[in-house]
Parts: C-alpha cells; sequence; structure tokens
C-alpha cells in the first residue's frame, strides 16, 4: 500500500536560499551549495509528505550592491523563517572567497567544531526535520492509512 496525501490540507516546510549572483555567475561555494540543497530538498520531501508536509524551495539572488553592503547574506539559508544555524545549533562565520565575490569574506557555518563554506545536504536534511517536527501535531503522525480504531481506511491508500 502507498499513502497518498492528494486532497488534504499539507503543512509547509519552507526552505529559502539566497546568494550572490553577478551577471548570470556565482561563487563555487554557492554553486556547491545549491547542488546540496536541491539533495535535500528530494530527500526531505521523501520523509515528509507521507506526514503531510510539503517542502518548498525558495531561491533568491542578491545583486552586487546588496553583496556589497553585507557579504554574510549570502550563502544563506532559512528554514520556516529560522536561519538554518537555529536549527541545527551553527554559528555564523566567514572566510575569504574568489571568482565573483572579489576580496569579500563570504559566509560560513559551524557546527561541531567543523567550519563548512558549502553547506552539504545532510546538515540542511538536518535542519529541515528539526524544522518539520515542529509542523506535525499527534493526529498528523499517526498512518492516513489508519483510522482512530486502528483500521485500514480507504481514504487515502490505494493497492500498488
Amino acid at each position: 500500500m502507498e499513502c497518498d496525501r492528494v486532497g488534504e490540507n499539507l503543512k509547509t516546510l519552507k526552505i529559502k536560499w539566497q546568494r550572490l549572483v553577478s551577471e548570470g555567475k556565482t561563487c563555487p561555494r554557492c554553486g556547491l551549495t545549491e547542488g546540496e540543497i536541491e539533495k535535500a530538498v528530494s530527500v526531505l520531501e521523501q520523509f515528509l509528505l507521507p506526514l503531510g508536509i510539503d517542502v518548498i524551495l525558495e531561491k533568491s539572488e542578491l545583486s552586487v550592491k546588496e553583496f556589497e553592503k553585507n557579504p554574510l547574506e549570502s550563502n544563506k539559508i532559512w528554514i520556516n523563517g529560522r536561519p538554518l544555524e537555529y536549527w541545527i545549533d551553527g554559528v555564523t562565520g566567514q572566510s575569504a572567497c574568489c571568482d565573483v565575490c572579489g576580496s569579500s569574506e563570504c559566509r560560513t557555518v559551524e557546527v561541531e567544531g567543523e567550519i563548512y563554506e558549502a553547506i552539504p545536504a545532510d546538515l540542511i536534511v538536518k535542519a529541515g526535520l528539526f524544522a518539520a517536527s515542529n509542523l506535525i501535531s499527534a493526529e498528523a503522525s499517526e498512518s492516513c492509512c489508519k483510522n482512530k480504531a486502528g483500521k485500514d481506511s480507504n481514504t487515502c491508500c490505494r493497492q500498488k
């Protein structure tokens, strides 16, 4: 049996990521983070959709002018309105970057003594799961294929 949540009111886990884009280009660390975010969103969708949580990824671009005002806003990830660091007990840092960032010191994230310039998918997934746990109610944690009496229900499941 496969659980199908179509037609139900889904909760939303929103992941927002912004980075510097200049003339269509970004720096290598932001380029790597983009691939990691896409992997993380795919993993989170697999885990969370059966729980009634939809994962939305919003990407935004910082202009050179915005970046020059505050380079630490580039490569920044928010999950449900809070910085990634909040969910994983991380600390924002900075280090020299390259390419389109020029000589600016760009955003890094430190978690458990490890410093990340490009944010790996596993940290994003971990943060996403913590954020999602805040969305889950006792009702949503029960199988969508069982009614309150513990019997199979035909409301959302279908044979595959």
